[in-house]
């Protein structure tokens, strides 16, 4: 069964951040955790992007993303929101 992955990204991002998250997601489908992923308008500070992944990886992507986003100093434009 496919669980959801959801992560808040901010709409207001400078130059590094966006090339940061675009390599995030890029790096998601490389690694073969997705397929594609899906953005949808939260409100007016946040955008969604959510993905389906096997169960289990889950944990796994969750432990990937965080990573990254440390590693990146992103923890301020994006996280993880839920997962089911």
């Amino acid at each position: 069964m496919d669980r959801a992955i959801q992560l808040q990204i901010r709409k207001e991002l400078d130059g590094r951040q966006q090339q940061n998250i675009i390599k995030l997601k890029g790096s998601l489908i490389s690694r073969g955790y997705t397929d594609i992923i899906h953005i949808l308008d939260k409100d007016e500070e946040f955008h969604i992007n959510f993905f389906e992944t096997s169960a289990d990886k889950r944990g796994e992507v969750q432990e990937y993303i965080n990573a990254f986003l440390n590693k990146e100093n992103l923890l301020d434009a994006a996280a993880v929101v839920s997962s089911r």
